[in-house]
C-alpha cells in the first residue's frame, strides 16, 4: 500500500467523519432533537476543513514532489475525487436533517423504508478504507453497485409516496418526504463516484462502472480467463463519435515479466453507442472475408443497453501521420508505396461496375451546426457588388447540392469511409498496410477516400516549411495516384466529384481546429471550391478542372 505522511490520516478521518455523519442522521429521523441538529450541523463544518485540507495536501504533494510515481499520482488523485464525494455526502446529511423541519407528522417517515437505505449506505462507506488499502477490486465494485441498490429503493419509496398523494390529502408532508429520499438517492450518485476513483487507483484509468463492466465482459467473451487487475488498461483517446477507446495489456508481474497465462491481450477495447460498434464490428467481419490481413483480428464482443464494446487486435507498427512527420525520406516513399499498391488491389477487387450517386453535399450539411458551434464566423452571408451577386453559404450549399444530384460514380467501390492518415497503419517489418476505425465503410465512391486522405494531411498544425513540404508531396503523390487511377478506368467525372468532395472535407474539418486563422483557410478552400463548381454548372462535368493549387498550404 502507498501512503503520505499526514495525507492518509487525514483520509481516513473524514471518512469516518461521513460514517458518523450518516449514523447521526439515522439517528435523527428516528429522533429528531435540537442538541443533535445542532452536532450534525458541526459535524459538516469540520468535514469541509477537512476536505480543504486535504485539497491543499493533496495539489502541494503533486506540484512539489518530483519524485511521484504514475501510481502515486493515480493514488493522490483518487483520494481527491473520494473527499470531494464524501464531502458532499455529508452536505446531503445537513439538507436531509433540515427537510425534517418542514414535517409536521415524523410518524410519516416509515422505518421499513429508510432503514435499509441506510444500511446500504453504511456498508458502502465501512468498505472504502479497506479497499483503498487491500486495492481490492470486487469492493470497489461493491461500492459502484449501491448507487444501483439506492436507485431500486428510491424508486420503490416514491411510487409508494406518489400513490399516497393521490388522495389529495397531506401533499406538504408528502413531498417533503420526496425530498428526503431524493437526498438519499443522490448520497448513491456520489458513492458511484467513489467506487469508479477507487477502480482508477486500483487499475490506473479512469473508467465509468458501466465501461469497466463491459470491458470485463469483452474479455470473458475473448477467453480471458484472470481477473481485470491481471491486465493494464490504458486510454489512448477518445474519438469524436463519442467512443472511448483504449489498449489492453497483461499487466506486469512484479518480476518485470507479462504474464504467461493472460490470453487475447495486446489489443484495442472500443466501447460507444450499439450502432457505430455494431457496425465497426460487421465492416471488420466483411473486411476480413475479402482481405483477412488487412483489418484486425476480433477477439471479443459484448452489447449491453444502449451501449457495445469489442476487444480487437493491436496493429503493431506506425499509424501513417507518425511516419509522415517522424520518419525518413526512405520510410515515407516506402509506406506511400504500399498504400498506393493496397488501394488499387482493394479498389479493383471490390469494384463493382453500377453508377453509385454521391451525397457530399448531404454529409457537409449535416455537419454544418457542429461547425457553426465551434466557428459561427464561419458562414458567409449573401452579398453583392453591383450587378453581381455573392451566394451566401447556405444558399452556394443549396445549389451545390442541387448540381450534385446530376453526378453519379461510374462504379462503386468498399471504401474505408474515413481514411485519415491516423487511420492507416504501417508495419515496416511486415511491408504492410492496415486499416483500423471503420465503422463508416460502405460501398461508394473511391473519391471520398481520396478526399479524406488529401484533406487529413493539409489539415495536420504543423507549419514549419520542412514539414508541410512533406505534406505537401504526400498530397501530391496521392493526386497522381488517384488521378491515375481514374483515368486508367475511364472515369470522366473524377475531378468533378474530388470539387465536391474536398469542398466537403475542407469545410468539415473547421470544426477540429481551434485555430481560427488555420481554420479560416479551409473554409475558404471550400467555398472557393463550392463556387469554382457553381461557374461550372451549364457545361458538361467531365470538361471541369480541379484548381490543383487548392490542394497545398
Amino acid at each position: 500500500m502507498i501512503t503520505f505522511e499526514g495525507l492518509s490520516e487525514n483520509f481516513k478521518f473524514i471518512i469516518l467523519e461521513v460514517e458518523g455523519q450518516i449514523n447521526a442522521t439515522l439517528s435523527f429521523l428516528r429522533s429528531p432533537s435540537r442538541p443533535l441538529l445542532e452536532k450534525i450541523e458541526t459535524r459538516d463544518d469540520y468535514i469541509d476543513n477537512l476536505k480543504n485540507i486535504i485539497e491543499n495536501k493533496c495539489y502541494s504533494r503533486l506540484h512539489t514532489d518530483k519524485q511521484l510515481d504514475k501510481r502515486e499520482i493515480n493514488r493522490i488523485r483518487s483520494i481527491l475525487a473520494i473527499t470531494v464525494n464524501l464531502e458532499r455526502i455529508a452536505d446531503f446529511c445537513v439538507c436531509i436533517v433540515r427537510q425534517m423541519g418542514y414535517l409536521s407528522d415524523h410518524t410519516i417517515l416509515q422505518e421499513t423504508d429508510y432503514l435499509p437505505i441506510f444500511s446500504e449506505i453504511q456498508g458502502a462507506i465501512r468498505r472504502i478504507l479497506p479497499t483503498m488499502e487491500k486495492e481490492e477490486l470486487h469492493n470497489a465494485l461493491a461500492i459502484c453497485k449501491a448507487e444501483y441498490e439506492l436507485d431500486t429503493m428510491y424508486k420503490h419509496v416514491f411510487e409508494r409516496v406518489l400513490a399516497e398523494m393521490g388522495s389529495g390529502r397531506d401533499a406538504r408532508n408528502h413531498i417533503t418526504v420526496i425530498f428526503i429520499y431524493r437526498y438519499l438517492e443522490r448520497i448513491g450518485d456520489s458513492l458511484l463516484n467513489v467506487g469508479e476513483a477507487l477502480i482508477f487507483s486500483i487499475i490506473g484509468e479512469k473508467i465509468k462502472i458501466t465501461q469497466f463492466e463491459a470491458l470485463q465482459r469483452t474479455l470473458t467473451s475473448s477467453g480471458f480467463q484472470g481477473s481485470l487487475q491481471d491486465i493494464d488498461f490504458q486510454a489512448i483517446w477518445g474519438t469524436r463519435s463519442g467512443c472511448r477507446i483504449g489498449r489492453v495489456d497483461a499487466a506486469p508481474e512484479k518480476g518485470g515479466t507479462i504474464r504467461e497465462q493472460a490470453n487475447k491481450l495486446g489489443s484495442i477495447y472500443k466501447e460507444g453507442t450499439i450502432a457505430k460498434v455494431r457496425k465497426e464490428r460487421a465492416n471488420i467481419e466483411r473486411w476480413s472475408t475479402i482481405f483477412p490481413n488487412l483489418v484486425p483480428q476480433i477477439y471479443g464482443y459484448h452489447e449491453e443497453g444502449a451501449n457495445a464494446s469489442l476487444l480487437v487486435e493491436f496493429l503493431r507498427g506506425c499509424t501513417l501521420d507518425e511516419v509522415l512527420l517522424t520518419g525518413d525520406e526512405e520510410l515515407v516513399n516506402n509506406a506511400l508505396f504500399i498504400l498506393f499498391q493496397t488501394l488499387r488491389e482493394v479498389w479493383d477487387k471490390t469494384r463493382r461496375n453500377t453508377p453509385v450517386s454521391v451525397d457530399y453535399m448531404a454529409q457537409l450539411r449535416s455537419r454544418m451546426s457542429s461547425i457553426q458551434q465551434v466557428h459561427p464566423e464561419l458562414v458567409r452571408d449573401s452579398m453583392g457588388v453591383g450587378t453581381t451577386r455573392i451566394l451566401s453559404t447556405y444558399d452556394l450549399l443549396d445549389e451545390c447540392e442541387e448540381l450534385e444530384e446530376e453526378l453519379s460514380a461510374p462504379f462503386s467501390v468498399f471504401i474505408h469511409g474515413d481514411l485519415n492518415v491516423n487511420n492507416v497503419v504501417y508495419d515496416h517489418t511486415q511491408q504492410a498496410i492496415r486499416y483500423i476505425d471503420l465503422h463508416r465503410s460502405r460501398d461508394f465512391d473511391y473519391v471520398q477516400d481520396v478526399s479524406v486522405f488529401m484533406v487529413s494531411n493539409f489539415r495536420m498544425p504543423v507549419f514549419e516549411p520542412e514539414m508541410r513540404t512533406r505534406l505537401n508531396r504526400a498530397i501530391h503523390e496521392f493526386d497522381q495516384f488517384a488521378a491515375a487511377y481514374a483515368k486508367q478506368n475511364s472515369d470522366e467525372t473524377y475531378e468533378a466529384r474530388l470539387a465536391f468532395a474536398l469542398a466537403r472535407s475542407f469545410y468539415t474539418s473547421t470544426r477540429y481546429e481551434l485555430n481560427f486563422t488555420f481554420a479560416k483557410e479551409m473554409y475558404m478552400r471550400a467555398q472557393f471550391l463550392m463556387d469554382k463548381i457553381i461557374t461550372h454548372k451549364d457545361l458538361p462535368w467531365r470538361t471541369f478542372r480541379l484548381p490543383r493549387d487548392v490542394l497545398y498550404y
